[in-house]
This record gives C-alpha cells, structure tokens and sequence, in this order.
C-alpha cells in the first residue's frame, strides 16, 4: 500500500476492498483499550458508508454483530485477516 496516499482516499480504499469480501470469512482483532485485545471470527455481512458490519461467533451458538469504522483499519485499532490463510487484509504504517 502506498503510504503517500491521503488518508481519505485510504478510507475510500478500504471501504472499496470490503465490498469486495463482502460475505466471506474473516478473523477480526479489536484492540478495546487498556491492554484489552479481543479476536473472534465471523462474516463480513454489511458495508455502509461510515462503518462496516461483522457478525461474529459469541458463546454457545449465538450470533453477534460488531459494527467498525474504517478509521479503526487506518488506525489500526482493529486488524483484519483472512480466516483461512491468516495474512492480513490491509497493512498500514501510520506515520506521527
């Protein structure tokens, strides 16, 4: 990924790259603060305008859904990887 790209169009990239695996398999890492990392699997089941939508394997058969921001890509607050091969879907280097 080219790091010259403005963060705008990196979020526009994003979003465009989850509509493309929309429906498939993927394996979410959340970074929720103090020291807190949860990871669960699920489907990728929707991808609006501002967030895109996880449903997600919870205890004892339930379902659940996990709404992101595509910022949380960009920051990396939340990190993406193919369920079956485990690669990440977007690597990003923030710069400060």
């Amino acid at each position: 990924m080219d790091n010259e790209m403005p963060p705008a169009n990196r979020i526009e990239h994003i979003r465009k790259k989850l509509e493309e695996l929309e429906g498939q398999r993927l394996r979410v890492r959340a970074n929720m603060g103090r020291s807190r990392i949860v990871e669960r699997a699920g489907v990728l089941v929707g991808v609006h305008p501002l967030l895109f939508i996880v449903e997600v394997e919870e205890r004892r058969g339930r379902l659940a859904r996990q709404s992101y921001q595509y910022v949380d890509i960009l920051t990396g607050t939340v990190e993406l990887f193919d369920s079956d091969t485990g690669e990440k879907i977007f690597d990003f280097v923030i710069e400060e």
